[in-house]
């Protein structure tokens, strides 16, 4: 069973950001209990697309932080954690 600091610890090697926009989209959809809230979605969706360019590295890493945490409060942690151990290294953004 993954613990939180062990999935922050594996998007955090070599210089990982969150993964790469397709990747992060099936991350995403792996999370339960998604939801319209508003004009937007709970948890908020990836910053892909448009969002990918214009968005600075923290923001990104904390975005990812944050469908970790969602996965951790609605019990899918070890697959949303074998889902990314199984991500190759190109399928991460790095930061520069």
């Amino acid at each position: 069973m993954a613990t939180i600091n062990e999935v922050f610890a594996e998007t955090e090697k070599n210089g990982r950001v969150c993964p790469q926009p397709s990747r992060w989209n099936e991350l995403w959809e792996l999370l339960p209990n998604r939801q319209r809230k508003g004009n937007g979605w709970e948890p908020s969706l990836p910053l892909i697309l448009a969002a990918w360019g214009d968005t600075p590295i923290l923001l990104k890493k904390l975005r990812l932080r944050e469908h970790l945490e969602w996965a951790q409060k609605h019990g899918c942690l070890d697959t949303v954690y074998e889902f990314l151990v199984n991500l190759k290294e190109e399928d991460w953004y790095h930061g520069e």
